[in-house]
């Protein structure tokens, strides 16, 4: 009395005309269309989703904090990577990343839905969510990047690389604040400290004075990519350096290159 009955009664009342729920309450629809017909109301269309199980097999626990709106929010997770998810799980559909929702509900069939548990997996939704941002222009995040600072070029340059918005923060301090160098190789950053060219960098000025560097040292390949790399940003892996060299500056990257914090 407390669920089914009630239920049917607020549905009438409310003019409901769709009821979206989890398969495991497939076997209450009969018996709701039967109260919907002895209350005088017409049934609204029933559709069930499969229920979500865990990566491992394994049930999804109410007590996973995290697996929540507010805690995948929290860590990060962009809403659009959430509703690209959760429009193909449990369908034979692939899920791919859309940041529309016109357009996935446009691609959206009930009768894609399959009624075995669907398998959720963490990792996959955090790495959908990185796809989204590395395909995101500066222009539909504007405004929560305003508060990071960070410019549409420093976005342009570091969105391919950060897996949370607030990650292109962390770049914008490597590249406007002062970090404490990594030398890995001081014969190559020290000569080429001595290489940078003065004046403005472009994002031209790369590879012309890694070709220097090379040229000078002898050293190719990741001996000379990697040191370059360590002593100009701190660490082993991140965007493309041609943009980060020229907004560091040539000032700030000899400094770093001698080892100096800058």
């Amino acid at each position: 009395y407390l669920y089914t009955l009630p239920s049917c009664v607020d549905d009438r009342d409310y003019a409901i005309t769709h009821v979206i729920r989890g398969e495991d309450h497939v076997t209450n629809t009969a018996v709701q269309i039967e109260l919907f017909a002895a209350i005088g109301g017409a049934a609204p269309q029933f559709a069930h989703h499969s229920l979500l199980i865990g990566a491992d097999g394994e049930g999804l626990s109410k007590r996973l904090g995290s697996l929540t709106i507010e805690g995948l929010r929290e860590s990060g997770v962009e809403a659009s990577a959430v509703t690209s998810l959760l429009a193909r799980l449990g369908t034979s559909e692939p899920v791919v990343p859309e940041r529309s929702l016109a357009a996935l509900a446009e691609g959206f069939s009930f009768a894609d839905a399959g009624r075995a548990p669907a398998r959720f997996d963490d990792a996959e939704l955090r790495a959908l969510s990185a796809k989204i941002l590395h395909e995101t222009p500066y222009d539909d995040v504007r405004e929560r990047l305003t508060p990071l600072d960070v410019s549409a070029d420093l976005w342009a340059a570091v969105r391919g690389n950060v897996a949370t918005l607030e990650e292109a923060a962390d770049w914008r301090a490597v590249v406007d604040g002062a970090i404490d160098p990594v030398i890995e190789d001081e014969a190559v950053t020290a000569a080429a400290a001595d290489l940078v060219p003065d004046g403005p960098l472009t994002e031209d000025s790369w590879s012309p004075f890694v070709d220097a560097v090379k040229g000078a040292t002898g050293a190719k390949g990741k001996k000379l990519f990697m040191p370059l790399r360590l002593a100009l940003t701190g660490v082993a892996r991140g965007p493309e350096m041609a943009p980060l060299f020229a907004m560091i500056g040539a000032d700030k990257a000899r400094a770093r290159l001698r080892g100096e914090r800058a």
